[in-house]
């Protein structure tokens, strides 16, 4: 009964604090629409969403998305730094080939969405068979090291929250 009446909770929630975002204003009515945008609009879209993902582990979820942010902002200070004060060539750009573990498509998006919302990477495309994604980063001395990162920050915590 409750998930027919709040079929996504967690994009409930996020589309109440994006309207909030966007309106830059917290009253009592832009709660009020807010949270009925965030029930109509799951209720509306459920059926295009048959076989919705399940978190797994919601804390893992909560400090992903905390360390993400993190890395926003880092990434933002460093590629700042490099921009005014590195020379173009000393610039270290490299494509990189990241081998992924994560089989939901789900866990994909969010992995090629975090990397390309993080100054300095881009992620550019998935291959085929869906095993591997390739990451163009502005300034890379270490292949390996930076392949390792991506895994280490972003893939793994994903793989405990999707699958």
């Amino acid at each position: 009964m409750i998930r027919r009446l709040i079929p996504h909770p967690f994009l409930s929630i996020a589309l109440t604090l994006v309207w909030l975002g966007l309106v830059n204003k917290v009253t009592p009515g832009n709660v009020l629409l807010g949270a009925i945008l965030g029930w109509v609009v799951p209720m509306v879209t459920a059926p295009y969403w048959p076989n919705r993902p399940t978190l797994r582990r919601p804390m893992v979820a909560i400090r992903y998305v905390l360390v993400v942010l993190w890395d926003i902002v880092v990434a933002n200070v460093q590629v700042a730094l490099m921009i005014a004060f590195k020379r173009n060539e000393d610039f270290r750009s490299h494509w990189v080939v990241v081998p992924l573990e994560l089989t939901s498509p789900e866990a994909i998006t969010v992995l090629a969405g975090t990397i390309t919302m993080t100054p300095g990477t881009l992620s550019a495309m998935l291959s085929a068979d869906a095993r591997s994604i390739l990451v163009h980063c502005l300034h890379t001395e270490d292949l390996e090291g930076t392949v390792a990162e991506i895994k280490r920050r972003y893939e793994q915590p994903l793989k405990e929250v999707f699958e």
